[in-house]
């Protein structure tokens, strides 16, 4: 980076420091601008030192390749004028004589330079002379150097003057006035030509330093943003050598206030420019400070941003070991859920070759080596474990975590480590976190392949059902094993010890599991085995849910797939979940069969036996009996506690045995006494935990059954009006699902609306109310869009409360329920002409609610505490108005060319809106609103549709025209959409009379009289007629296709 020359040498070349800049600047620079354009008029009489200076530059802007023989050349020029003018003896030529001095060569440096600052950006010629002043500048500091070194010796504290030194410094001093120029190609060319020079010097004088930095600090606020860019390239580098020092100069103090890399990091999080903010990215110094904010440019708006990002300014770090572990997951889930494939490959290709080197170590070898030595080093998987740790498997290697998107890309670009991977017994018996989802990854990663391309592979490498049984077993005892040693442990630090083995152990079976499911088990042997260490499993009450579920599914993919192994499955489940309760309360006398509530049964209890030893006490009042009752009431907790864990853990079973099922209830004995026997005693529960629970179940129970679903649906509305914020939550998605299964038997298809119906509008209505919490919003969001979707509920005001809940501003820190609505809203609208009719027909009355909402919140003391404005009518106006467009509606006939079959469907809300405006009801905002929409419709303008709407646009037309308004934007927006329905009209009327004068000459040729309607005209002349009258009419469509283009932006 340019470094800053301590002190300062005598001189008399350089000009004077020109007087500083403030609230003059721009007086200064106008009066500098004329004195050039003096200077560049009247010219000295050309000389050979111009010819020569002139003919390099003029080469230099033809051909890149040159570049390196002119600047040698020009180097050339340069030592005669500034090393050899004093020996006039030596100046066998006139452009090394004494009056071609240094002076002499930088002057025609400069008149060069300045005759490209008028160019514009797009001329490729400016670019390639300032590159070639950059190489020559850089070519001859270091010739300077060199020269110096040989005369003066190496030991020098002081960066002494050279001739490039002076000849920057002259062309800095000549181009700063420049850059607060009118001239917005002056500006650009000035802060170009800097910033190169800036970027090829190693040093630059201490005052000039600070002068530049100044001048560009306020270029980074130019409204032309290829000038910021230029600036902030410039400002990259000096940004990197700054010493923060106080500057007391007023005129510049609002440019101090603050370091040069704090103001560069405040640009690149906010500059609208992509171009701006990806130099930045590029160019910012990497320290502690500006690490984090670089790296949140992952998630920047523009797509080239967000690559070069990972294709270049990740690359560059070096060892990704230093960033932390948070900034790890994030970039890796950022960049491979990437909505942009350039940036999830690079993301790929980052994870896979240089995070991968930096841990097997060969990183450094390849710094050191050459390419191919570096290319053939061999796979080292002991690198592969330790990426996968730094990652964090455990945490990130679940089912939606990032890590297996991230193996997957490494599979699929690493053949050599895919075809060294070994998965021997020894690495089964010591299985890690890491190895195990190593495992597990390539296993999926070979069978999820297209055409089984890698299938050998995976059967050759991973081991067979019966030894993968054994493991499994091996593992799971070790999990049960910890997790009772953790519930024994009373030492907090060897607690903390044992859980961190759990939480391995268990993350171990569950990969275990993973792989499990994917196996083929046509082996007999290896089946039974599976089969009979998963139904003790299951039965082991210390078990994880996570791994509960893992084990069920597997069960049923060991079952077979008709009604006869979906009953033997029930079966097997309900014998675990059996077994799970004689575990836990092993002690309890036999009694009722049912999995009863716990509170329930203490509340029955207890009492009793508190009133009796309270008896046993009046007399002496011992605290022996205190203590005694003391004692019993902590049993008695402890019994309570542990019979909730008995309905939980069952409940839990039960959940996951439901969820793979999907045969009839009712055909299924093993099914109905669950339902009997454990799910409706946990509803009758009095602990909101298991009443949740078996709310969820019950709700799965009815998907298997119509019956059960039509006498359970007023519960679960019970549920969504009286329960809690997760409880609603729960009845909403059970809801939605039960009408989404039985529709046809819950919701006939009537005119009528039925109680069901207005049940259902009353609960959707109530949970997305502004007063709702967003978590229930975000949800009824979601049931009643897949409802609006598949039609089941095709009613307005569900509809038009969706599209409200969409603008309104309460919502708008609820990002899932408006990231929800944004997808839902044009795809209902444009999937089916049906949703598009509907959609229309509350386009007004919407608008009206919203402008209604508008003025409460403008009325409203608290409107400042929203979290953003209200989005204006207008804008609500046209998304209504995309969203009822027929030319958008996706049907075949688009495909084909035709028209739409609603291709009037927007003059329907031409008619509400007129009829909206002829109230006169609405406010001032709602009529421009209501107005601005009638010149956005699409009138059909074709023939053949035309002539069916002529009446109506004829009505609407005329409606239009005797509406008075005082708005005038409302008045102009009314007049254009009566000019556009009288065009349509007026073209429909030409073509009716030319129409009719093709028939009149027809009939005349083929002498069809007009009373003759009972004649059956055959033969030559009524074929001549139909031909003629068929010529006519294409010719007539031709002519309104022609037209059609024309007059296609005056009408819309």
């Amino acid at each position: 980076m340019p470094g800053r020359v301590s002190t300062r040498s005598s001189r008399s070349s350089v000009a004077p420091r020109p007087p500083s800049t403030s609230r003059n600047s721009r007086a200064s620079a106008t009066a500098a601008r004329p004195e050039l354009s003096a200077r560049a008029l009247e010219e000295p009489p050309s000389t050979a030192l111009r010819l020569k200076i002139c003919s390099i530059f003029a080469e230099s802007q033809r051909n890149i390749a040159s570049h390196r023989k002119l600047v040698i050349n020009l180097r050339k020029v340069q030592e005669k004028c500034c090393y050899e003018s004093s020996k006039s003896q030596h100046a066998k030529s006139p452009s090394c004589s004494e009056e071609y001095g240094e002076a002499g060569f930088n002057e025609e440096i400069k008149r060069c330079l300045i005759r490209i600052l008028p160019v514009k950006k797009a001329e490729s010629a400016a670019d390639k002379v300032i590159r070639f002043l950059g190489l020559f500048l850089k070519h001859a500091s270091e010739k300077d150097n060199a020269l110096l070194a040989e005369t003066e010796g190496e030991q020098q504290d002081v960066i002494p003057e050279t001739p490039t030194s002076r000849l920057a410094s002259r062309i800095f001093i000549t181009l700063l006035p420049l850059l607060v120029s009118k001239e917005k190609a002056v500006r650009y060319r000035s802060t170009q030509i800097i910033s190169h020079i800036i970027n090829s010097l190693d040093s630059i004088d201490d005052e000039l330093f600070e002068r530049l930095r100044l001048a560009l600090l306020k270029r980074i606020r130019d409204k032309e943003s290829m000038v910021r860019v230029q600036a902030v390239l410039g400002l990259g580098r000096l940004a990197g050598n700054e010493a923060e020092a106080e500057d007391e100069d007023e005129d510049s103090a609002d440019d101090t206030g603050g370091g040069t890399i704090k103001k560069l990091l405040v640009v690149l999080q906010n500059d609208p420019s992509a171009d701006v903010r990806r130099s930045l990215l590029l160019n910012l110094p990497l320290t502690p400070e500006t690490l984090p904010i670089l790296l949140e440019r992952a998630r920047d708006q523009d797509v080239a941003t967000r690559r070069a990002l990972y294709t270049r300014l990740l690359p560059s770090l070096g060892d990704f070991r230093h960033l932390s572990l948070v900034m790890r997951e994030k970039l890796l889930r950022w960049g491979l859920r990437d909505r942009d494939e350039n940036v999830r490959k690079a993301t790929t290709k980052l994870f896979r070759e240089r995070w991968i080197e930096d841990c097997a170590g060969s990183r450094q070898e390849a710094e050191t080596s050459t390419e191919a030595a570096a290319e053939e080093a061999p796979p080292n998987f002991d690198g592969l474990t330790e990426l996968l740790e730094r990652i964090d498997v455990v945490n990130s290697g679940v089912e939606k975590g990032v890590a297996l998107e991230a193996m997957k890309g490494f599979w699929e670009g690493r053949i050599d480590y895919r075809e060294a991977v070994t998965f021997d017994d020894a690495y089964w018996e010591n299985l890690t976190a890491e190895s195990i989802f190593m495992a597990r990854s390539f296993n999926d990663f070979c069978r999820q392949e297209p055409n089984g391309v890698h299938e050998n592979l995976v059967e050759e490498k991973m081991p067979e059902v019966t030894k993968l049984a054994f493991f499994l077993q091996k593992y799971t005892n070790q999990l049960i094993a910890k997790i009772r040693q953790s519930a024994e442990e009373t030492d907090r630090d060897v607690e903390d010890e044992v859980d961190e083995d759990m939480v391995e152990q268990e993350f171990i079976v569950e990969q275990l599991l993973h792989i499990a499911q994917t196996l083929d088990y046509t082996d007999e042997v290896g089946r039974r085995k599976m089969f009979a260490l998963l139904r003790e499993t299951l039965a082991i009450a210390e078990l994880p849910e996570d791994i509960t579920r893992l084990v069920v599914e597997v069960l049923r993919g060991l079952c077979r797939n008709d009604s006869a192994g979906e009953r033997d499955f029930c079966s097997i489940v309900l014998e675990a979940i059996a077994e799970v309760h004689d575990t836990i309360v092993g002690d309890e006398p036999p009694g009722d069969e049912s999995f009863h509530s716990a509170k329930s049964e203490l509340s029955d209890a207890t009492p009793t036996k508190v009133k009796n030893r309270g008896k046993s006490s009046l007399g002496g009042g011992d605290s022996e009996d205190d203590a005694v009752m003391k004692d019993a009431k902590e049993v008695d907790e402890e019994r309570a506690i542990q019979e909730i864990m008995v309905n939980m853990k069952c409940l839990h079973i039960a959940q996951c045995m439901l969820e793979n099922v999907q045969g009839s209830l009712q055909s299924n004995m093993h099914l109905a006494t669950m339902v009997n026997n454990l799910v409706v005693p946990a509803i009758q529960s009095h602990e909101a935990p298991i009443r949740e629970r078996g709310l969820i179940c019950l709700g799965l129970c009815c998907l298997l059954d119509k019956r059960l679903s039509e006498e359970n649906l007023p519960l679960f509305r019970h549920c969504f009006a009286k329960g809690h914020e997760a409880l609603q939550i729960s009845a909403l998605q059970i809801i939605s699902d039960i009408l989404t299964v039985h529709s046809t038997h819950l919701l006939p298809p009537s005119s009528d609306a039925t109680d069901l119906e207005k049940a259902l509008h009353k609960i959707f209505l109530k949970a997305l109310k502004p007063s709702a919490p967003p978590a229930v919003q975000s949800t009824a969001a979601t049931a009643l869009s897949k409802l609006l979707l598949n039609t089941l509920l095709h009613t307005p005001p569900l509809l038009q409360f969706l599209i409200t809940s969409y603008f309104d501003p309460s919502t708008a820190s609820n990002l899932e329920l408006r990231q929800t609505l944004s997808y839902v809203l044009p795809v209902f609208s444009h999937s089916r002409a049906t949703n598009q009719q509907l959609t229309a027909r509350v386009t007004s009355s919407t608008l009206q609610a919203l402008a209604s909402l508008r003025e409460e919140i403008e009325d409203d003391d608290d409107a400042d505490a929203l979290a953003e404005p209200m989005v204006p009518l207008s804008v609500v106006a046209a998304h209504l108005v995309e969203w009822t467009d027929p030319r958008k509606l996706v049907t075949p006939h688009a495909a084909e060319g035709k028209e739409a079959p609603n291709a009037g469907i927007q003059l329907s809300v031409a008619a509400d809106v007129l009829a909206r405006l002829e109230s006169g009801g609405a406010s001032k905002d709602e009529a421009r609103a209501l107005a601005g929409v009638l010149p956005k419709l699409y009138v059909p303008h074709t023939a053949a549709l035309a002539r069916v709407h002529a009446e109506e646009m004829s009505s609407l037309g005329e409606r239009a025209g005797r509406l008075v308004l005082g708005d005038a934007v409302a008045r102009n927006a009314v007049a254009k959409f009566v000019a556009a329905v009288e065009k349509v009209l007026a073209k429909i009327g030409g073509v009716r009379e030319r129409s009719g004068s093709v028939l009149e000459e027809a009939g005349a040729v083929g002498e069809v009289e007009a009373g003759m309607a009972g004649l059956d005209v055959s033969g030559e002349s009524g074929g001549e007629v139909s031909a003629q009258i068929e010529r006519e009419m294409a010719r007539v469509g031709v002519e309104e296709e022609e037209v059609e283009e024309e007059e296609e932006d005056e009408v819309l």
